[in-house]
């Protein structure tokens, strides 16, 4: 099977249907869903006009005066609720404003001897009063529908008293390695045999980007058993991602066991990862990814990645321009895309491999700090210092 371009591979993943699944959550445990529906006041805030801090409310015209004190309001009561000339009522942050006062004359702008106040430092007219619907109004929209929960829409939420939200479900992953050759934690065996990190690698990957994430864990290099993996797997999981096994080595059984289902594609001209392959079971997908680390991770980025936003209304990765801060020879005709560091520097982004080890796409230790990986157009060529190059960011703790 020829591979394809990475560009008609991105156009063949853009393509593919997602139904978004909803429901609702408490608000506390909205933190990091997408909302399902847009968020309308239903009143306004605040209701009344309201002190932002502690004072003295007045009418503005009696500033000169010396000012009688009828009482006071405390937060979260009304006793006075109306003021007449001449008078002037204490206040505290969050108080209303009673009827009749245009200004709050803070509590260390007056002198106050027995009931009688006096103004000894002015302010404007309106001073620190919170007009009715200064933070939001009565049918205005708060929130749009698709934004990603923070604690600020937490917040503004629970000032409209809303204790259950409807939100986008998250996609659910289920990762699987395989390979007889691969060890789990803790296991020993013979000298050829290694320890499994990509489980354990794109869990934490798909965990740290908001899914709902299972790890499976390690099937050998037996058909019917990773057969009976994945199959389970799809049951409960939209995306099925598994490691290795779909190369062409005698005991590469992911690909024959994917190919039973609608193969989206199978090998496309990337460096690493050339033997991604896609296929859809009914509204789910397996996306088998090859066994090298860097390359599982890579292809995780590029593939997994933007489908599972999509089923969780997540906004996708973007790719930036930044520029070299050395000479770069590209020394494979594929499209290439190579872990990279990353700093903003005077007003742009600049990139850099310094300290990143060459080599096989089995070095995992490149990734350590890293935040980009810069994507190089098809064929050979060097770029000298200063270009401008396409990095895509995907550690959101580099900002």
């Amino acid at each position: 099977m020829a591979h394809i371009s990475f560009e008609e591979s991105i156009k063949l993943l853009n393509e593919l249907q997602v139904k978004n699944r909803t429901k609702k959550v408490g608000l506390e445990e909205s933190l990091g869903y997408v909302l399902a529906d847009d968020i309308v006041a239903k009143h306004n805030n605040p209701t009344f006009p309201t002190s932002s801090m502690d004072g003295y409310a007045i009418k503005h015209s009696d500033i000169e005066k010396e000012i009688k004190i009828i009482g006071k309001n405390p937060a979260g009561s009304f006793e006075f609720d109306t003021l007449q000339d001449g008078e002037a009522i204490k206040t505290f942050t969050g108080s209303f404003i009673p009827n009749g006062a245009d200004t709050l004359v803070p509590i260390e702008n007056v002198e106050v001897n027995g009931d009688i106040l006096k103004v000894i430092t002015k302010v404007n007219k309106g001073f620190s009063i919170r007009e009715v619907g200064e933070d939001f109004k009565e049918n205005e929209v708060i929130i749009k529908k698709g934004t990603k929960i923070t604690f600020a829409e937490i917040g503004v939420m629970a000032s409209l008293n809303i204790p259950i939200v409807e939100v986008i479900d998250k996609a659910k992953v289920a990762v699987i390695a395989t390979g007889s050759e691969i060890l789990d934690l803790g296991e020993s065996g013979e000298f050829a045999q290694i320890h499994s990190s990509n489980n354990y690698t794109l869990s934490a990957l798909s965990k740290f980007m908001g899914f709902d994430t299972t790890n499976i864990g390690l099937v050998r290099d037996d058909k019917e058993e990773i057969k009976t993996k994945m199959i389970n797997a799809l049951e409960v999981n939209d995306i099925v991602v598994t490691t290795g096994g779909v190369s062409v080595g005698d005991f590469d059984f992911v690909k024959e066991i994917a190919g039973e289902f609608e193969v989206i594609f199978h090998g496309v001209n990337i460096k690493p990862g050339q033997w991604i392959m896609i296929a859809k079971v009914g509204n789910k997908y397996i996306i088998s990814l090859p066994g090298f680390p860097y390359s599982s991770f890579v292809t995780f980025l590029l593939y997994v990645l933007p489908l599972a936003n999509k089923m969780s209304g997540f906004k996708q990765l973007s790719t930036i321009k930044a520029k070299l801060r050395d000479d770069f020879k590209k020394v494979n005709p594929k499209t290439q895309f190579v872990a990279v560091n990353i700093s903003y520097e005077n007003g742009e982004f600049i990139v850099d491999i310094r300290d990143k080890k060459a080599g096989s796409s089995g070095i995992l230790t490149n990734l350590i700090n890293n935040y980009a990986l810069m994507k190089l157009d098809v064929g050979f060529y060097e770029l000298p210092k200063g270009s401008e190059v396409d990095v895509i960011i995907y550690n959101k703790e580099f900002f």
